[in-house]
């Protein structure tokens, strides 16, 4: 078994997007290289609702996937198709923009006002950018979790980790997305395959990666993220890519630390990529946006 190495430590930085939703993004919009075939990572974590209520108002889709993993709160959403629901508390909502749609999608905050979840963006590859839109819907109930006999536990959204196998099934890319708990005090080594593109956002607790060299500490939030004087750390929510090899490692730190780990099989295709749509050449990114203009955009309708 081999350590995969830290390639980068990143910290996620403030943003606003939509109509005026504060988030914290992990990466996108730069180069897409080091996390192919992921796109961008964004962390809706707020306590404010003047922060999230506007949300994300109607807007296209075409060439990609959008995860969107809901903690705390609702995301109410709708699209072109004649879809209409909600991703609640523990939930996941994986959307296949495909050949397009055009969608919103609306934070509610729980009773106590507060709103967490991520978004992730998962590239789509050339022969599969002009497929039919479709969602894969999961309920709490239905995310497998595997615990250890340490009290580590990993929530397998897709993919195969430690004996069970995420209900999202079908995807390009055959990702690995795991929600892992490590407990206060343990190390903790987590299989990753050798051929994938792996990173590790931390959003809990706190701990150390350990390196091929040594440990990597980790700033990260505190277990009472949801205070409202939180600590100091807060802000110090953080990204960590990896390089090659067939395994990570975490030490945890005194409170435990929570992180996703996710794994994808690179595409190695070109990126043309403006706002919501992603294609691979440049003129099809322009065709896109011209059908946008002209109404002829959307190739399935409800």
């Amino acid at each position: 078994m081999s350590l995969r190495p830290i390639k980068r430590l990143i910290k996620s930085k403030p943003t606003i997007e939509g109509a005026g939703v504060h988030l914290r993004r992990a990466f996108g919009f730069g180069n897409t290289s080091d996390f192919d075939p992921f796109l961008l990572l964004d962390d809706f974590r707020n306590d404010n609702p003047k922060d999230y209520l506007a949300g994300f108002p109607w807007h296209p889709h075409r060439g990609i996937e959008t995860i969107t993993y809901v903690l705390a709160g609702t995301v109410e959403h709708g699209d072109s198709l004649g879809n209409r629901g909600s991703i609640d508390a523990g939930e996941v909502q994986w959307m296949t923009a495909g050949s397009g749609i055009i969608h919103q999608e609306m934070p509610k905050g729980d009773t106590q006002g507060q709103m967490h979840g991520f978004q992730l963006w998962a590239n789509l590859p050339s022969s599969k950018k002009m497929m039919a839109p479709r969602y894969q819907e999961v309920k709490a109930m239905e995310i497998p979790e595997a615990i250890e006999d340490d009290g580590t536990r990993a929530r397998v959204v897709c993919g195969s980790f430690w004996g069970k196998r995420g209900p999202v099934e079908g995807i390009e890319t055959d990702p690995i997305y795991v929600d892992v708990t490590v407990p206060s005090g343990k190390r903790k080594k987590l299989p990753v395959e050798t051929t994938r593109q792996a990173f590790a956002y931390v959003f809990a607790g706190s701990g150390k990666f350990c390196n091929a060299s040594g440990p990597l500490a980790v700033p990260t939030e505190g277990v009472g993220w949801a205070d409202t004087t939180p600590p100091k750390e807060a802000e110090n929510r953080s990204l960590v890519l990896f390089d090659r090899g067939d395994e990570v490692e975490v030490q945890a730190g005194e409170e435990g630390i929570r992180f996703l780990l996710v794994s994808g099989k690179p595409l190695q295709e070109p990126v043309a990529w403006y706002g919501p749509i992603v294609m691979n050449t440049q003129e099809h990114l322009r065709q896109a946006y011209e059908e946008l203009q002209s109404g002829t955009f959307l190739k399935s309708r409800a």
